[in-house]
């Protein structure tokens, strides 16, 4: 008897490609905290065969310096940190973010807001898990007449209404951490109508990389904790454009000795200091995965050399905040 197609054995499907970025800011040279995060980010593709996008983050005034973008990608070479494509340019893809913007406008998901930083921030407010105020909602019911009247005194923002606390199938954004396990937040109470383009013109964080991790086809975000809490409201942006969402990871961050977390700001161990200290990014790479037990030890070694001692199990038992000191 024939067989027919419907009857032929079928294949598994190959699974997906695996797809991770670098999305550095250029608002100063790399510090040892950034070289680990995309050391993480680069060893979780490779050791799955996938491939890495580079993004440079550059949206907000501070972040527009091409001679500190162009350090930022001889430095991720020096490294051997290489990537298949990009670099993108944020600064590029601005038709994209409004097209984004326009389509929640056109469900009814925004609206302008004239809160100051001052009012936002003031000592009563609380705050979200990133720190962030949590919106209340001063301006979410203006009226047409009342945003006309204000927005002649100043610009106002843009913020994405959250759904109502008693709206549980909406309101609870829930996914697994690869590293810090469940995670679950209650957008009204926790978060708050948050913003997707600030009162200057510029699209806000959330908004931006949710529209390029998927138009680049990102499937997976390996960065510091500091960004956790960030994790739900893009969640959700997704689920409201109807875009992917991707496997995220987060790591633990790089503290000073005086418990500081490492920042551009305070030239905190930057890539220059510490390429002339290390010499080689063998060197360098080597003392980061012994520190950080990505490696057992701080032999020098290359970033292909470091991907058969990777593993997310040794990352979640090192997933404190790790202290780090260069002789």
């Amino acid at each position: 008897m024939a067989t027919t197609a419907a009857d032929a054995p079928t294949t598994p499907a190959a699974p997906a490609p695996v797809v991770g970025r670098f999305a550095p800011s250029p608002s100063g040279r790399m510090h040892l905290g950034n070289v680990f995060s995309c050391l993480c980010a680069w060893l979780s593709v490779r050791s799955q065969g996938g491939s890495i996008v580079l993004r440079i983050e550059d949206l907000d005034d501070r972040c527009k310096r091409p001679e500190l973008a162009a350090q930022l990608i001889d430095d991720l070479a020096w490294l051997g940190l290489e990537w298949d494509e990009g670099p993108y340019y944020q600064h590029d893809r601005l038709d994209l973010y409004e097209d984004a913007l326009h389509q929640l406008q056109d469900a009814g998901l925004t609206y302008p807001c004239f809160c100051t930083r001052a009012e936002l921030h003031t000592a009563s407010a609380p705050h979200a898990s990133d720190g962030t105020p949590i919106y209340r909602g001063a301006c979410r019911g203006l009226s047409a007449e009342e945003v006309a009247r204000r927005s002649i005194l100043r610009a106002p923002a843009t913020r994405l209404r959250v759904p109502d606390v008693d709206d549980l199938a909406g309101d609870v954004i829930e996914f697994v951490d690869r590293t810090y396990g469940a995670q679950c937040e209650a957008l009204a109470t926790e978060c708050g109508d948050f913003l997707v383009r600030r009162s200057d013109g510029v699209f806000a964080y959330q908004l931006a990389v949710v529209v390029d991790d998927a138009a680049m086809g990102v499937t997976e975000i390996v960065r510091g904790c500091d960004l956790l809490g960030s994790t739900t409201r893009q969640i959700y942006l997704q689920h409201l454009l109807g875009l992917p969402t991707p496997r995220y990871a987060h790591i633990p961050l790089l503290m000073s000795p005086d418990g500081r977390r490492l920042s551009k700001r305070d030239c905190d161990l930057d890539l220059g200091e510490l390429r002339t200290r290390f010499g080689t990014p063998e060197a360098l790479l080597g003392w980061l995965a012994g520190q950080t037990g990505i490696a057992p030890d701080t032999t020098p070694r290359t970033a292909e050399q470091l991907v058969e001692h990777f593993s997310w199990d040794v990352i979640r038992a090192h997933r404190e905040n790790i202290t780090v000191t260069v002789e």
